[in-house]
């Protein structure tokens, strides 16, 4: 392991703070830049950086790539936000509250451009399966975006239907964030395997917080409103879970708060988080979270590198159990 979380994520913001989005029409680049520069996490391309440095490769042969999978997935976000309706977005207003619907689709249309342009970047020999990869990765989350719309009318959602649509929204792009930079390091064919394994596993545990976060997380801390899922009656794991394990009452109460289209925002939340909490969701819910952390470690463990060289990923993995955002 040559570098450290923080030196990694240290040279992905000063790279991305580098970007150059600007042009004309500025009504086109400026809701580009507010969305890239809006912070983040930065835990996809850290990803794809801690994959290709875990198996020796250059990390400055990685970069492109791990820049242009953060500007694809901020161009996601943009999309996302429109098809949620969602206000905020890092504790700002989301590009299509700033701007208007039409500007949002149509500067995330650029980013997508732009996120291949970096793409294009990778060293030529690995070119070919690296784009293939992201290319599958695009349809993948397409899929699963509209797995998740579809749900939104449908009464009944199995939780083996919601774990698929949540594989595919959101845990194939931190696998396949890991599995290119395995790629640019020339990492074996099993390993990248099971890298791609856990960085799935990864992705179903962040999905399970964030749902978990939405609902009974901090607002400052977590930069938007919460309860969002539940006005947009999103088919959530903790919502597919209260409907299995509610009695007869907490059923009909749970039917009328998201049947009722007349009521109040606020008062559909606090009804629905008050039959969640009396179904203990909240605990169950970081206790499904933490199985697929513990299968993800296990993926992990397979790894036959030094354990040092794996001590980037138990720790992200480990930051992101604990997460408050």
């Amino acid at each position: 392991m040559a570098y450290t979380i923080n030196e990694l994520l240290k040279s992905i913001n000063e790279q991305t703070n580098k970007l150059d989005i600007t042009g004309e029409p500025k009504e086109l680049y400026l809701p580009v830049e507010y969305c890239i520069k809006n912070g983040g996490k930065r835990i996809r391309p850290l990803m794809t950086l801690i994959a290709c440095d875990m198996f020796g490769g250059n990390i400055d042969q990685a970069m492109p790539s791990a820049i242009g999978i953060e500007i694809f997935h901020n161009f996601t976000l943009m999309h996302d936000d429109i098809m949620d309706n969602a206000p905020m977005r890092r504790g700002k207003p989301a590009v299509h509250k700033k701007w208007n619907s039409n500007t949002a689709i149509l500067s995330g249309d650029v980013m997508f451009a732009i996120a291949y342009q970096y793409m294009l970047k990778t060293p030529e020999k690995k070119l070919k399966r690296v784009l293939e990869v992201f290319n599958e990765t695009v349809i993948q989350i397409c899929e699963g975006q509209q797995y998740d719309m579809n749900f939104e009318t449908l009464n009944n959602v199995s939780e083996a239907e919601y774990l698929n649509m949540i594989r595919l929204k959101t845990a194939v792009l931190p696998a396949n964030s890991l599995k290119i930079g395995a790629i640019i390091a020339n990492a074996p064919e099993n390993e990248i395997n099971n890298l791609y394994l856990f960085g799935e596993l990864f992705g179903l545990a962040f999905q399970l917080k964030d749902d978990w976060l939405d609902i009974f997380g901090d607002e400052d801390v977590f930069g938007k409103k919460t309860g969002g899922d539940i006005v947009a009656n999103k088919k959530t794991w903790l919502y597919i879970k209260a409907f299995e394990l509610a009695n007869k009452n907490q059923l009909k109460t749970l039917n009328e708060a998201f049947n009722n289209k007349t009521v109040h925002p606020k008062e559909k939340i606090n009804t629905v988080k008050n039959i969640y909490l009396q179904l203990e969701l909240n605990k169950l819910a970081i206790e499904q979270m933490n199985k697929y952390y513990k299968r993800a470690q296990d993926y992990l463990n397979k790894i036959k590198i030094p354990e040092e060289s794996k001590s980037n990923l138990s720790h992200l993995l480990k930051m992101l159990v604990e997460r408050k955002f």
